[in-house]
């Protein structure tokens, strides 16, 4: 009981992510099918859809936008503020985020990286941007080979021609697709920031406490 009161937030969110990505996948092999059939051609097993580029384009297209969107906004937090939102440090004040690593070589409890120091610390200091900035690269990337490939099954279904994964990095359709996450991830950013100034949820990390100011930063 202890472990899943300690670990509750990571696993609603992974059974939740596991539980859509399976309807997606029903659903998207189901709607994919009934597009072969309309075109004469045979319909695919779930294992085949699986592998598919329609599949796996629409996986790493919302991947990327969304690891796009976390890279970012711990990037901009670091050094851009909005008095009064919970989601900005404040910008009267050094945050213990902003505190200086030297002095922590000697604690026993500080994570090893810190002990160190050298390379090795200055890394682990801006680990979670480099990770987050690495997964938004990798989905990227089989975003752009899994939306080729689904072109290109398109393409074959219509007896047109078939581009290769440099042309389809140049064309409309790919930068569309990116496009149209991309903004709604800025978005849903800007909006969680400016509301945060004004509104409240009694007991999420993610707000101010009910009754602080608007001007103040911060939980």
């Amino acid at each position: 009981m202890r472990f899943l009161r300690d670990n509750g937030l990571t696993i609603v969110l992974v059974t939740a992510t596991l539980m859509t990505i399976a309807g997606m996948y029903i659903a998207g092999w189901l709607a994919n099918n009934e597009e072969l059939t309309a075109h004469g051609s045979p319909a695919l097993t779930l294992m085949q859809y699986g592998l598919s580029g329609d599949f796996l384009s629409a996986v790493f297209e919302n991947w990327e936008s969304e690891f796009l969107q976390m890279s970012v906004y711990v990037v901009l937090t670091a050094y851009l503020y909005q008095r009064g939102s919970a989601e900005s440090k404040d910008p009267d004040e050094r945050p213990p985020q902003d505190e200086g690593l030297a002095d922590r070589e000697e604690d026993t409890e500080a994570p090893w990286p810190v002990k160190m120091g050298g390379i090795v610390r200055l890394l682990y200091a801006y680990s979670l941007g480099i990770v987050l900035t690495g997964l938004f690269l990798a989905s990227f990337v089989l975003h752009l080979v899994s939306s080729a490939r689904s072109e290109s099954e398109t393409a074959q279904l219509h007896g047109q021609a078939t581009t290769t994964f440099v042309q389809h990095l140049g064309s409309a359709e790919f930068w569309f697709e990116s496009l149209q996450n991309w903004q709604s991830e800025f978005l849903s950013t800007a909006v969680i920031v400016v509301l945060s100034i004004f509104l409240r949820y009694r007991g999420s990390p993610e707000s101010k406490p009910v009754g602080s100011p608007h001007r103040e930063t911060g939980s």
